[in-house]
This record gives structure tokens, sequence and C-alpha cells, in this order.
């Protein structure tokens, strides 16, 4: 088992460098890279989905919070979006513990995610990086062959149910833990903003650690050293990459200032002096 290559930043301008590496696109000529991104405030745990939070047993739960999520929540979901997929992504989005874990296509909001939390300032914050374009030429031919003639590198709820119709029998495709790669549909801003995506993996038993370990090259762990995280966080806000953009509405607007004018904590080691120009 081999680890997963990681790679420390201490300032902003490593971090674009990580973060950014690799995104130089020959066919196409651009810089376009096949990389999605999930940021947290501390190392530990960062892969553990919400059912894996919540309890060792919880995966055996999944079906019955998904079956009551569904017949209380009948009316969110427009006709014609009533798959297990489009269902599971919803639930997701508005916290319900599910097998899917979030990512963004955005560098920007995985480091909003890294460094939103003061209370996670005395640790080193995490950004996962993962080639969703390489990760599906590892998924059983069922599911491959939907990508593939469609032209995609991801699923939506709509291609996913074409390969499989029921959340149970994607772990019976696979003949070992596969990951799937799930564009949910617009919801709300949001999603949006928040340039989103879902993994799932083929079990909710599975663990994403392990997963990545067993496939060495297609992730990476972005450290963001705790020293890093107050001029991360200012120059974000400078960018605009903040809750009000991403949570759009007043609740985020509030989390916003609560944030922007709380009285920063200082990481122990810190100067008070900005550093020399």
């Amino acid at each position: 088992m081999a680890a997963v290559e990681t790679v420390r930043v201490t300032s902003w301008d490593e971090a674009q460098q990580a973060l950014y590496a690799d995104s130089w696109s020959p066919r196409l000529g651009r810089f376009r890279s096949r990389l999605c991104f999930r940021g947290c405030g501390c190392v530990e745990g960062s892969l553990r989905h919400g059912l894996q939070q919540a309890s060792p047993l919880a995966s055996g739960l999944e079906p019955h919070l998904l079956r009551s999520f569904r017949k209380y929540a009948h009316q969110a979901l427009p006709l014609g979006q009533d798959s297990p997929w489009h269902w599971l992504a919803l639930a997701q989005h508005h916290g319900l513990p599910t097998r899917l874990l979030d990512w963004t296509y955005s560098p920007f909001v995985a480091l909003h995610f890294a460094t939103d939390d003061a209370n996670d300032w005395d640790q080193d914050g995490a950004i996962w990086c993962v080639d969703y374009a390489a990760a599906k030429r590892l998924l059983p031919p069922a599911l491959a062959r939907v990508l593939a003639d469609d032209g995609a590198d991801v699923f939506t709820p709509e291609l996913l149910g074409r390969a499989v119709d029921r959340l149970q029998d994607l772990e019976t495709r696979a003949s070992e833990p596969c990951l799937v790669f799930l564009e949910p549909p617009s919801l709300d801003e949001r999603i949006i903003n928040q340039y989103a995506l879902f993994s799932l993996l083929s079990s909710a038993a599975d663990d994403m650690h392990t997963w990545l370990d067993d496939h060495p090259g297609l992730g990476r762990l972005v450290i963001v050293e705790r020293q890093a995280k107050p001029e991360i966080r200012d120059k974000l806000d400078q960018a605009n990459v903040t809750e009000r953009v991403l949570f759009p509405g007043l609740d985020g607007l509030c989390r916003w200032l609560r944030r922007y004018y709380d009285t920063r904590r200082p990481i122990a080691g810190e100067a008070s002096d900005p550093p020399p120009s």
C-alpha cells in the first residue's frame, strides 16, 4: 500500500503553486486542471463522510435515512428528478448524513473551507486533490461505458441512472471498491457558487483514505500549515471568496460578518508585525 503524495505549504504563494500544479493540458493547449478539491480545517477525519462521522455502524442505516428523507421531503424535487441520485444529492446538500463527500472544482473554494473557522487555526488544514478524469478509468465497464458514450468525465444523476437504478446495486456492479464523482443539479445558488460536486464509493462502508492509498497517483494532500492560515484567509476575503458569496442569503452574510469582524486568535509563535516585504 502506497502513501498519498503530501505537499506542505506555508504561504499564499506556495498554496497557489501546489493547487495549480500540473494544470496545463497539452491536448487543449490551455490551463484546465482535471483535479477536484476538498478543503477542511484540520487533517484528521477530513475524508470521513457523514455516515462515518455519525457512527461506525451508521452505514447500515443509510437506506432507512434516505427512505424517510424522501417520504418527508417529497415536494422538494421537481418532476422528472426522482432518481435515487437526485435524492442522495439533495439530502447531502441539506445536511443528512450520507456516503457522499463534498468537493469543488475551485481551489479557492477549497482554501476557504480550510481557513474559514478560526477555532481550527491552531491546527494544520487539509486540501485533498483527486484526478476525477483518471478515476473514471477505474470504473466498472457498465459505468465507464455511460461516461464514454456521453463524452463526460463525471456523472450527473441522469447519467448515473442509466447504469445503476438503485443505490444498493452500485456495490454489486463493482468487483472492487470504485469511486464515482457526481455533479449535482443546480439545486440553489449555493451549489452553483461553490462549483460543487460529490464523490461516493461503491459501498458506504468503504474508506476514502484506503482507496487513495490503493491507487497511487490519483490523489494528493496539500497540508496548509497553521501559520499560513491568517495570510490565506485575508487574501481570500479580498478576493471575495467568502461566506457571503458561497452561502448566498442573509445566513451567509451574517456568517461572513461574524467571522470578518471577530478578533483574530494569535497562533503560537506568530509575530505581531507583518512579514517584511
